[in-house]
């Protein structure tokens, strides 16, 4: 019996050859002298690994490792089965079903280009809800489309479980803004003095120009994993008290309510959030490969509850408190330029991450209106519309259809480049006069970019009016615009760099 018992079980011996005829008792005492049954088979191999469901690769190799040496201390088969369960692949999850998951539609059509956009906005909102993280949806009276099919649209909201979608708050983290009561200071003296202080366009700030971040900021950079990178470390100095580019804003105007001056700034995150999205979409796709072949790379998401998904909401909150330092710095330098008395200051976020209960609310281009979204919140947030409307201050309803969000903004019908192709019959010059009489609008490139005029954005009396028939915000305020800063037609840097080259070869 000994020496049967011992030639069976050769394979997990790793190769050691019996000393001698008294070996065969030897190994059959130390095993504790157990019968032969199939519960205690002879060998672990490879094969009944991928028969309990485990996956070849770098888990499968350590689970047979770590098999082994448990079967040569004695465990059965059985044990090693359930000790191993934890080398196993998580289940791979698949789409669900177009429509099995619906969203919320708080919006109307009231011509053929706002029928278009939101046949599209729905086309987009049905393919992302098919992702399997996420559990309920809506849509803002602001939406648009953006990206590619299954792209979360402008305007749009994504409730997810123990997942954190990069995709969904998109390279413009934390896109916010800030209002800034500057008591009865001269609207004209506050826009020259913002022009001064401000800075639009690609790239940073010159040495000796640049604006400073808190030591504080610096090492909570510093100590995260993703946002220790050379670069990000880089351009969290150099973007401090930038804006960027495109419908990035500094508005002056009064309040309808008490006169008073305000100044209000638009932007995100700029190089810091940017450089954070691409490296979360780089983990959030590994983790997509694994869990979800089938969801769309824009749709992938880093679990919440791993140690990726830890240290990249703690990145998210880091980039959260640079983008707002980012807006009190220049609120701040604008204050004492123009020699005002602050009187009141507060700000929100419409391009973030949200964690409500045990959900994470993905918004893209949507404000919060739950008054304890974020522990330095009033309850107030706001509502640009264009450079011709107030901005609106509001506060929320915290609508369940809403999924406790409000629009951002007005959003637009069509594209920037379809909305130059429709109007280019006229001249940039001509346009603005024609849309923004009365008005100080100004261009930091001093190049009209059209497509921010009003005329590139949806009729913002529509989106108030469905503000109100949704019910998803009151409006407490209105901000009349006196005037506002722009950065301007800006060439993308890839056109600037292939004429640079082109030039060379010439």
């Amino acid at each position: 019996m000994a020496e049967y018992y011992l030639a069976t079980h050769l394979p997990f011996t790793r190769g050691r050859k019996p000393a001698g005829p008294y070996c065969t008792f030897s190994v059959f005492h130390n095993l504790e002298k157990r019968t032969m049954t199939k519960e205690h088979e002879t060998e672990l191999t490879g094969e009944i690994l991928k028969g309990w469901g485990h996956v070849p690769g770098k888990a499968f190799g350590e689970a047979l490792r770590h098999g082994v040496i448990a079967l040569e201390e004695g465990k059965t088969l059985a044990e090693i089965r359930e000790m191993l369960e934890g080398h196993k692949p998580p289940p791979v999850l698949p789409l669900r079903e177009a429509g099995q998951t619906s969203f919320h539609v708080n919006i109307e059509a009231d011509s053929l280009d706002e029928t278009e956009n939101i046949a599209s906005v729905k086309q987009h909102m049905t393919e992302l809800m098919r992702t399997p993280t996420i559990e309920a949806g809506a849509i803002m009276p602001d939406a648009c489309p953006a990206g590619s099919a299954g792209t979360i649209p402008v305007g749009g909201i994504a409730a997810a479980r123990n997942a954190i979608h990069p995709g969904m708050h998109s390279a413009d983290i934390c896109c916010s803004v800030m209002i800034s009561n500057l008591g009865k200071a001269s609207p004209a003296a506050v826009l020259d003095a913002a022009q001064r202080v401000t800075h639009f366009g690609p790239g940073g700030r010159r040495q000796g120009q640049r604006f400073t971040v808190s030591q504080k900021l610096v090492d909570g950079f510093r100590e995260n994993r993703f946002l220790a990178n050379p670069k990000i470390q880089r351009m969290m100095h150099e973007h401090m008290g930038t804006q960027g580019d495109g419908n990035h804003f500094l508005f002056v105007g009064k309040s309808r309510a008490t006169g008073d001056t305000c100044v209000v700034t638009h932007h995100g995150s700029r190089g810091p959030g940017a450089g954070l999205y691409k490296l979360g979409m780089d983990v959030a796709n590994r983790f997509r490969k694994k869990l979800s072949p089938e969801t769309l790379k824009q749709n992938a998401w880093i679990p919440a509850d791993t140690e990726e998904g830890a240290e990249y909401w703690k990145a998210l909150q880091l980039v959260r408190k640079w983008t707002k330092a980012n807006h009190t710095g220049i609120h701040q330098a604008t204050v004492e330029a123009v020699g005002a008395d602050l009187a009141d200051r507060f700000w929100n976020e419409h391009n973030f991450v949200f964690k409500r209960d045990d959900l994470f609310y993905h918004a893209k281009g949507a404000t919060p209106a739950w008054g304890d979204y974020a522990a330095d919140s009033t309850g107030l947030t706001l509502i640009p519309l264009n450079m011709s409307e107030p901005v609106l201050v509001v506060r929320g309803k915290d609508a369940d259809h809403g999924l406790g969000f409000s629009p951002h903004g007005a959003g637009r019908n069509f594209s920037r480049s379809e909305h130059k192709r429709r109007n280019s019959q006229l001249t940039p010059e001509e346009m603005l006069k024609l849309e923004t009489e009365g008005l100080d609008i100004r261009f930091f490139e001093n190049r009209i970019d059209i497509s921010e005029l009003p005329s590139g954005y949806k009729d913002a009396n529509s989106v108030v009016t469905q503000i109100d028939t949704y019910g998803l915000a009151e409006i407490e305020d209105y901000i009349d615009p006196y005037g506002c800063i722009m950065a301007g037609d800006i060439e993308p840097f890839w056109k600037s760099r292939k004429e640079k080259r082109k030039g060379r070869r010439g």
